[in-house]
Order: C-alpha cells, then structure tokens, then sequence
C-alpha cells in the first residue's frame, strides 16, 4: 500500500469542525499543522519576471496615460 501525504489549508468555521479534526488526529489518521497562513504575494517569485527594457516601457506608458486622464477629467 503506498502512503498519500498531502498538505491541505482548511479554514475552520465553529468548534465542531475542529474537534473532529482532533479526533481524526487522535485516531493518527491526520496531523495538524500549526501555523499561520500568509495573505501576501510572493514577489520574490516574479522577480526578473520582465526584462528591464520592456518594464521601463510599460511603466512610461502607464505614467503617460495616467497623465493624460488627469488632463482629460480637470
């Protein structure tokens, strides 16, 4: 028999839900893993993602449209 270990995130909604998690750690059927979960992007993993040449571009085009709706809406 091969052995299924994955990582799941479950997000607990009462206190049932959360003691019968117990009970299946108990029954070593699961283990739970304390910790917290992070809400933040990685942007370490996006780093490099352009190259610089067309990140200056795209930024100058941004900083120009931003610039001509200003114009059109004053």
């Amino acid at each position: 028999m091969s052995e299924i270990m994955k990582t799941i995130i479950v997000e607990i909604n009462n206190n049932k839900a959360y003691k019968i998690l117990k009970n299946l750690e108990e029954l070593q059927l699961i283990k739970i893993l304390k910790g917290k979960v992070s809400s933040k992007p990685n942007i370490k993993k996006y780093a490099g993602a352009l190259p610089t040449e067309v990140a200056d571009q795209l930024q100058d085009y941004v900083s120009e449209s931003r610039s001509e709706w200003h114009k059109r809406n004053t």
